[in-house]
């Protein structure tokens, strides 16, 4: 199995600096990157067995602690406090697998913060796949990738304004294409439309 702590050293010394720390313990293990180093360091880790893209998305820290200070709760987050002037990290997953046997050989995941919303460059070229995954965070939080500057929706659709997963997004805007535009007409769904419904069985003969 590849340890994290194996991979940390590899990118060490590939990108050197660029590889900011490796936290945690082994599946649990994160190694936080330079937002411009994302690719070669992407690029190292497929070459090496990493071959298969689990899971890219994104968190966004722009209310952090926020929501325990309104309650008057202490803020006690296991993550770090975001990088001043940052407010979106991404997280890559990756998988070695063989592919002969279907065993997994190792897991790691990688973290950058965004600087401003221009994300790193994409890695569509190295696992196809990122495509969809990169078109969804631009889809719900708004970060476009260095190379995308026309990347696509994939979730919503064009006319939708906005990015449902950013922290300010408000809960009850009202969205283009999208109606009645009656709020109290019986057409719309309500809360209990989404409550399942027990129906009763007719009784066995």
């Amino acid at each position: 199995m590849i340890s994290c702590e194996e991979v940390f050293k590899s990118l060490k010394e590939s990108i050197g600096d660029d590889a900011l720390s490796l936290e945690g313990t082994g599946f649990d293990s994160v190694i936080l990157l330079r937002q411009t180093s994302v690719h070669p360091a992407l690029e190292k880790l497929k070459g090496s067995g990493f071959n298969v893209l689990i899971d890219l998305t994104a968190v966004d820290y722009s209310q952090y602690g926020q929501g325990a200070q309104r309650h008057g709760l202490p803020v006690e987050v296991p993550n770090p406090a975001p990088r001043r002037g940052c407010r979106f990290k991404l997280t890559y997953r990756l998988m070695s697998l063989d592919a002969g046997t279907g065993l997994v050989e190792g897991r790691v995941a990688l973290q950058c913060w965004v600087e401003g919303e221009q994300g790193p460059l994409s890695v569509q070229d190295l696992w196809p796949n990122a495509d969809w995954l990169e078109r969804e965070v631009w889809d719900m939080f708004g970060v476009r990738f260095a190379d995308r500057p026309e990347i696509k929706r994939l979730l919503l659709y064009e006319q939708f304004e906005g990015h449902p997963l950013r922290k300010d997004y408000p809960i009850n805007k009202r969205q283009p294409l999208i109606g009645p535009k009656d709020d109290h007409s019986r057409d719309r769904m309500t809360e209990g439309d989404l409550r399942p419904r027990l129906v009763p069985r007719d009784k066995e003969s």
